[in-house]
């Protein structure tokens, strides 16, 4: 049909049938036709109709109900218009309607089964470099699926970009949204040393062992210099951004990155902010204690960089205590330690408080039965929000309603 035809269809089924036949008659030739924005438009007419609005034009005063059935047809228009724009990899256009409509998990998981295909095999590049920014745009930058966007960066652009990339849009999302996407970079650089290190260790007449772990391939060197095997700036950062990470496989993983590192030469790296200023030494405690390895060195360890901090490094040494000891599940020595935290004069809270990756004061309180110790530091600080929140949590959790992670407060008495 052509354009001038259709015009004169509008017409005859408006004169034939009405203009609400004549708006669906519109809606599904635009929908055949692909037309998603027009189709969108259409159903914004109807839907302004539907309340009876003029079809364009300010809304005026509308009563609440009136526009919460407005809101209802709007968002349906949203997901009509969005999804197919989605498929049509048009992927900027679609997330405009379906910011405010559709659900993340689902967006997520659209984007995800269009973006591996073009990273696993050829296309045409040009496009596919268009749709994967696209997908960056929502999944990273407006954090819909962090883990994804890590994982397209590291893809397309190499660790240092997808490290730089961590921090600029991840390291600002609470711990719980970072740790997919941390666990993605942490499984890269793992998997990146360890094959150049099985090519070194078959390149000197190393039996290579079977399965080819990292912690294997060290082992294989003995006593031998290993070399450098990757940038000792990704090594790093990278073993900093795993902090916030408690799951066992990325934890090992980070654990064995760590060994890795404390068996670089001195002259190739870089001091680290305490207590992790020999990075490799310090991040092998962190991570091997929460894997049952050398667990009373670690604590001695950084109860000990706590203890004798300087001012001028922050609250990290005593947060990276309070989160060890959190994790080795002695909820009470690190309420303790939460307590013992120094105040910052300078108010500058540290990546893991940021992030709020350390565990709630209540909730170690709960986990410890050390109520009277949080209430009176409460008292001493006057902080009655977090005063009162123990009174509710206490009660809650005597009904058995309430344990640890189950309810979420200021960290108030430990500032």
């Amino acid at each position: 049909m052509t354009e001038p035809d259709r015009f004169d269809e509008l017409v005859r089924t408006r004169d034939s049938a009405g203009e609400a036949a004549m708006l669906d008659e519109l809606a599904a030739s635009l929908a055949a036709r692909r037309r998603w924005h027009g189709l969108f438009d259409t159903r914004i007419i109807q839907a302004r109709i539907a309340i009876g609005l003029p079809p364009v034009g300010a809304p005026g005063d509308v009563p609440l109900a009136v526009r919460d059935a407005f809101d209802e047809r709007s968002l349906a228009a949203c997901r009509e218009a969005g999804w197919p724009l989605i498929d049509d990899r048009q992927i900027a256009a679609g997330w405009m309607y379906l910011r405010a409509a559709a659900d993340p998990a689902e967006v997520s998981a659209r984007l995800s089964a269009i973006a591996r295909p073009l990273l696993a095999s050829a296309h045409d590049e040009s496009e596919a470099d268009r749709v994967l920014e696209e997908i960056l745009g929502v999944v990273l930058w407006d954090a819909i699926d962090p883990a994804l966007g890590i994982e397209i960066v590291l893809a397309t652009q190499g660790t240092c970009n997808a490290i730089t990339t961590f921090e600029q849009a991840v390291s600002r999302l609470p711990a719980i949204r970072q740790r997919p996407a941390a666990g993605v970079l942490v499984a890269w650089l793992h998997d990146e040393i360890r094959a150049s290190l099985a090519a070194d260790v078959e390149s000197r007449g190393i039996p290579v062992p079977a399965p080819t772990t990292l912690g294997g391939l060290l082992a294989a060197f003995g006593s031998a210099d290993v070399g450098l095997h990757v940038d000792v700036s990704h090594l790093q950062s990278v073993l900093r951004i795993a902090r916030v990470c408690d799951d066992e496989p990325t934890v090992r993983r980070s654990y064995e990155l760590a060994d890795y590192a404390s068996r670089l030469p001195t002259d190739l790296v870089y001091p680290g902010e305490p207590p992790f200023e020999n990075v490799g030494e310090a991040s092998r405690l962190f991570y091997g204690s929460q894997l049952g390895i050398d667990v009373d060195h670690a604590v001695r360890f950084f109860r000990s960089a706590a203890a004798t901090a300087e001012p001028e490094a922050g609250s990290l040494p005593h947060d990276v205590l309070v989160l060890m000891l959190a994790r080795l599940g002695r909820p009470a020595e690190a309420l303790h330690a939460a307590l013992a935290r120094p105040r910052d004069e300078r108010g500058m809270p540290s990546p893991l408080q940021t992030a709020a990756a350390l565990p709630a004061l209540v909730d170690l309180a709960a986990a410890s039965g050390e109520w009277n110790l949080l209430r009176r530091a409460c008292r001493d600080r006057g902080d009655e929000i977090t005063f009162a929140a123990t009174l509710v949590a206490e009660r809650q959790k005597s009904q058995g309603n309430c344990g640890p992670q189950g309810l979420q407060v200021p960290h108030g008495a430990d500032r």
